[in-house]
C-alpha cells in the first residue's frame, strides 16, 4: 500500500491537471456507470462532523472510500476544515492499494469540478468573478476559474472583514463590503461558505450570470435563499445528493416555489450531449456542487498513477 501526504499530492497534480478526470467522472455518473451511496454523516459534539463517502467508478482499477473530519473551527488553528483520508482498494483482491491525504484531494477536486461546470455553462466572455467566502476553497477556485476563462478581476467578500482583507492582499484581489456589492458586477459567482442562513437571494442576481454553489453541502447549512431555485437553470453533480442535501431545493419545494417534479440537470448529461446547457445570454445558470465519491476516486487514481511513475510516497506492507 502506498501512503501519500498532502505535500506529495500537491507535487503531483494541480487543479488544471484534474479537470479532465473530473469531466470523465461526471460523465460516468450521469450514465449510471458508478455506485455512489449518499454521504453518511456522524454528528460529533458542537458543530463538528465526520463524513463517509464510498463508491465505485467504472473504468478504474478499484473502489474506494473517503473519511473526513469536518471541523469548521480548524482554519483558526491554521488547519484545513476538511481533514481525513482517501483509501483505494484493488478491484481483483480487495486489498488496499493506497491511502492519501483527503484535505488536499478535496480542495483540488472540488475546484476542478467547478472549473468543468464553469467551462460548460458560463458565458464565453465571462471576465469577472465574485468569491463569497475567503477560506481554502475560495483560494483554490481562483486557479480553477483562471483555468477555463480569461479572468480579469476577482472580488472577495467574507463574513470577517479582517480575514477578507488579508485574503485580498494575499491573492491580489479586490474586497467587497457586502455580498450584494460583490455579486453586482460579476459574470461568475463562486460561493464557498459554511453559512447556516442564506447569504444570497434571487434579487441579488442578474441575467447572464453563472453561479457555482460550492459551500453549505449538508441540509443544516444554506448559502442561497429558496427563491433562487425557480429563478435559475439548475445543474448539479449528482441528483440523489441534491435531493437529500441541497437545503435551498428542499426549502423551495416546502414553500411551493417549485413543484415536486422540479427538474435539475446533471452536469455529466450536458457533457455527454444528452441534456441542454446554457440556452441564451440572459438566463442564469446555477451549478450546485455537493461533492461525490466519483470525483474523489477519479482524482485519487490519477494521483496514484503519477506517484507510482515518479516514485513518490511511502510503501507499507499490510500483510
Amino acid at each position: 500500500m502506498l501512503v501519500l501526504s498532502g505535500r506529495d499530492i500537491a507535487g503531483l497534480v494541480d487543479i488544471a491537471a484534474l479537470i479532465p478526470a473530473m469531466a470523465t467522472s461526471l460523465r460516468a455518473t450521469a450514465e449510471g456507470r458508478a455506485e455512489l451511496p449518499l454521504r453518511s454523516m456522524v454528528r460529533l459534539p458542537g458543530a463538528d462532523r465526520m463524513g463517509i463517502m464510498g463508491g465505485w467508478l467504472a473504468d478504474l482499477p478499484g473502489h474506494g472510500v473517503k473519511v473526513l473530519s469536518l471541523f469548521p473551527g480548524n482554519p483558526a488553528r491554521g488547519l484545513s476544515s476538511h481533514t481525513g483520508l482517501v483509501l483505494l482498494f484493488d478491484s481483483e483482491t480487495g486489498l488496499p492499494r493506497a491511502v492519501m491525504d483527503a484535505a488536499e484531494i478535496t480542495a483540488l477536486r472540488t475546484a476542478a469540478a467547478t472549473a468543468v461546470a464553469t467551462d460548460c455553462l458560463a458565458p464565453a466572455g465571462a471576465r469577472r468573478v465574485a468569491l463569497i467566502g475567503c477560506g481554502e476553497q475560495a483560494a483554490s477556485h481562483i486557479a480553477a476559474m483562471r483555468a477555463v476563462r480569461p479572468i480579469e478581476r476577482f472580488v472577495v467578500w467574507g463574513r470577517d472583514p479582517a480575514k477578507a482583507a488579508a485574503f485580498a492582499a494575499l491573492h491580489g484581489v479586490a474586497q467587497a463590503g457586502s455580498v450584494a456589492e460583490a455579486i453586482a458586477d460579476a459574470d461568475i459567482v463562486v460561493s464557498a461558505t459554511p453559512a447556516r442562513e442564506p447569504l444570497i437571494t434571487a434579487a441579488m442576481l442578474r441575467p447572464g450570470q453563472h453561479i457555482n454553489a460550492v459551500g453549505a453541502s449538508v441540509p443544516v447549512m444554506q448559502e442561497y435563499a429558496a427563491d433562487v431555485v425557480p429563478a435559475v437553470r439548475f445543474y448539479t453533480d449528482y441528483i440523489p445528493s441534491m435531493e437529500a442535501q441541497a437545503a435551498e431545493v428542499i426549502e423551495a419545494r416546502a414553500k411551493g416555489l417549485v413543484g415536486a417534479n422540479f427538474h435539475a440537470i446533471e452536469l455529466g448529461a450536458v457533457l455527454n450531449g444528452t441534456a441542454p446547457g446554457r440556452q441564451n445570454g440572459e438566463e442564469i445558470t446555477f451549478y450546485r456542487s455537493l461533492g461525490i465519491a466519483a470525483q474523489d476516486l477519479a482524482a485519487a487514481h490519477l494521483i496514484l498513477e503519477r506517484a507510482q511513475a515518479a516514485g513518490r510516497g511511502i510503501e507499507v506492507d499490510m500483510q
